[in-house]
């Protein structure tokens, strides 16, 4: 596993972001992923590592670039005191569109590397990111081709950065893991959702992870669930077997 560090460019000023690499040499197929709200931290590095290592070119950016210096968070500890006063001025200096906006110089990045394979783009994003890796495939349709979004929040709200708004857009296979017990995406938002991805016509494969809570497949997380988290990782493999490769 190759793990090195990049400053991307972007229109508001420098995003540092990590690459992960398989073992050995070679071309693989490139994914972005996208933090949750906590930002970059050990336990982010582990889980883009687990999907490099099944043979993927990963770029995770620190998409928390325009608040400044931060971290890095321990999520248990954040969550043992006030959770928003700690990271919603992080999460205030982005949205999903300007995430959005933000991956079209992670794309230009991942050009210019010699050892992604093809122009073909996986999205995936947990929590915050879910919507974000969603949005991403809206923008980008002709070049992300999978997008995965697990216990993703405020997926169809009455914002203007709504996900939902723009799944007519898509053009990649989506897949949908969604907590049972998660507040940021009450059954009513998910049949919101679901009937949105259904006027939009999009393959999609959206699951009830039942029991589960937001957050489940993040191993520093107190909720982390391993079964599940596994569980989550096959279909995101899945998912990419069948487009990337």
């Amino acid at each position: 596993m190759s793990e090195s560090q990049v400053t991307i460019q972007e229109k508001e000023g420098p995003c540092k972001a990590w690459v992960l690499t398989p073992e050995g040499e070679g071309k693989w197929p490139a994914v972005i992923f996208y933090m949750d709200a906590f930002g970059i931290r050990p336990g982010m590095l582990q889980m883009a590592k687990h999907v490099a290592s099944k043979g993927y070119v990963v770029l995770l950016p620190d998409l928390f670039y325009r608040f400044g210096a931060y971290g890095p968070l321990d999520p248990k500890e954040v969550l043992k005191g006030d959770f928003r006063a700690t990271v919603g001025p992080m999460m205030a200096s982005s949205d999903n569109h300007k995430a959005a906006e933000d991956t079209a110089a992670f794309i230009e990045y991942l050009d210019t590397r010699a050892d992604v394979a093809g122009k073909k783009i996986g999205t995936v994003g947990f929590c915050m990111g879910g919507g974000m890796a969603l949005t991403a495939a809206a923008y980008y349709p002709d070049r992300i081709v999978a997008a995965a979004s697990f216990h993703g929040g405020n997926l169809a709200t009455d914002q203007p950065t709504s996900p939902h708004l723009l799944l007519d857009k898509i053009k990649a296979e989506l897949y949908i893991g969604i907590a049972d017990n998660d507040h940021s995406f009450p059954p009513e938002m998910g049949e919101r959702f679901e009937a949105a991805l259904g006027a939009a016509d999009v393959k999609h494969k959206s699951e009830l992870y039942k029991g589960k809570a937001h957050g489940w497949m993040k191993p520093d997380m107190p909720v982390y669930d391993a079964e599940a988290a596994e569980r989550g990782w096959k279909e995101l493999f899945a998912l990419y077997a069948r487009t990337l490769k």
